[in-house]
């Protein structure tokens, strides 16, 4: 009994290692061991996208002189940018760039209880990978004080 149950796992342990190890090398014609050396990964995927957000200024504050908007890493923003007001007319802005940081000046007064259209046309946007998030801050006339207005997230696609 003993040398019956020896003699199978034997066999067993035998097929075993004759099985894995035709499966372990891959063979072509002329009996060489085969490589792969030209292996595509796809390319990072870019998408050209406008991404618009909406800033209302509340009632009975002061007149916003300044929007501050910190952008991801993963997206790379142009310059073409419009703030457009309640009617749908352009706002007079002037835009500088701080590194991540794009600041939007309003030579003129804007006045509060106002609903602000922000669009970013032509944004660079990765198909694939995290969220892009946008931090906003906010100056007010005669206040350097930049005070935090929201986050705004925009999904990959």
């Amino acid at each position: 009994m003993k040398k019956t149950l020896i003699s199978a796992a034997a066999f067993a342990l035998t097929s075993a290692a004759l099985i894995f190890a035709g499966y372990a090398t891959a063979k072509t014609d002329n009996n060489r061991v085969s490589n792969v050396n030209d292996v595509n990964f796809p390319p990072n995927s870019w998408r050209i996208v406008k991404h618009t957000f909406r800033v209302h200024i509340p009632e009975n504050n002061n007149a916003l002189s300044q929007l501050i908007i910190d952008t991801p890493s993963s997206v790379a923003v142009s310059n073409d940018i419009d703030v457009l007001d309640n009617s749908g007319q352009k706002i007079n802005i002037n835009i500088s760039v701080n590194g991540r940081r794009i600041l939007i000046d309003f030579p003129e007064k804007v006045i509060s209880n106002t609903k602000l259209l922000i669009e970013f046309n032509k944004v660079r946007q990765p198909t694939v990978g995290p969220a892009s998030v946008y931090s906003f801050w906010a100056k007010a006339v005669g206040n350097d004080t930049e005070i935090p207005v929201g986050t705004a997230q925009f999904s990959t696609f």
